[in-house]
């Protein structure tokens, strides 16, 4: 995913949208294995939503960056830029995105970041520095954080290769998007690394978060209804 780089600014290789290769990614960084995974959501009809396991933690949305897309996200970010942070809960954890293509593991920052309190994290690992050491900061430091953190680099570009597909060049523009969905404080937030701020969808709860996270992806779909270049996947805790 391209995002306005400074000079010289990093890319890394696109994460791959493959539940399997997260989930392991999110277990060395400091998940335990029995406490949550990553898992594929085929479709948005209720049957399909309940074959997903719950609860429901976060929800990881993969789309394709295009005309049709950028209209609506121009008007949105225009929006946000406008209302700032008002009306946003002080617990959301928000970062912004400088490393290309690094939207991926953003996606991943954000999900994990929003619930660290239904997880228990293993004691020294990635994730307990980096959310520890972040915790205070602005968006902007976050983001200048990650892009100076070489352990989360290679974390990265091990999951990046562990794909079945061929990871592409460095030097390649990749037309595809990661965002995160996830309710905090009983609202539904979009976090996208591109943006200011994050965005308030409304209303939300653990209960819902799923099905109320399908309709603002639904909105997204239907403005390139013959794309097959979209990817739902849930991060959930096991029970």
């Amino acid at each position: 995913m391209e995002v306005s780089e400074r000079p010289g600014a990093k890319r890394w290789i696109p994460l791959e949208a493959n539940p399997e290769v997260m989930s392991q990614f999110a277990w060395g960084l400091g998940i335990p294995e029995e406490e949550a995974e990553f898992n594929d959501v085929y479709g948005y009809d209720d049957e399909l939503l309940d074959m997903v396991p719950k609860p429901v933690l976060a929800v990881i949305f993969l789309y394709p960056l295009n005309d049709a897309t950028e209209v609506k996200i121009s008007a949105e970010e225009q929006q946000v830029v406008e209302d700032g942070q008002k009306g946003v809960s002080s617990n959301v954890y928000f970062m912004q995105q400088t490393v290309g293509n690094a939207c991926g593991t953003v996606a991943i920052l954000h999900a994990v970041g929003n619930i660290l309190p239904q997880l228990h994290i293993r004691n020294g690992s990635f994730f307990e520095r980096f959310f520890t050491s972040t915790a205070e900061m602005t968006p902007a430091e976050r983001a200048e954080f990650l892009e100076n953190d070489t352990e989360l680099e290679s974390a990265h570009s091990v999951a990046a290769s562990a794909g079945h597909t061929v990871a592409p060049d460095l030097s390649v523009n990749v037309d595809l998007h990661f965002v995160c969905l996830t309710c905090v404080d009983g609202k539904l937030y979009e976090l996208d690394g591109r943006w200011p701020s994050p965005t308030c969808h409304g209303p939300s709860s653990p209960e819902t978060l799923l099905k109320d996270a399908v309709r603002v992806i639904q909105n997204v779909s239907k403005k390139i209804p013959d794309s097959v270049n979209f990817s739902v996947i849930a991060l959930s805790k096991k029970t």
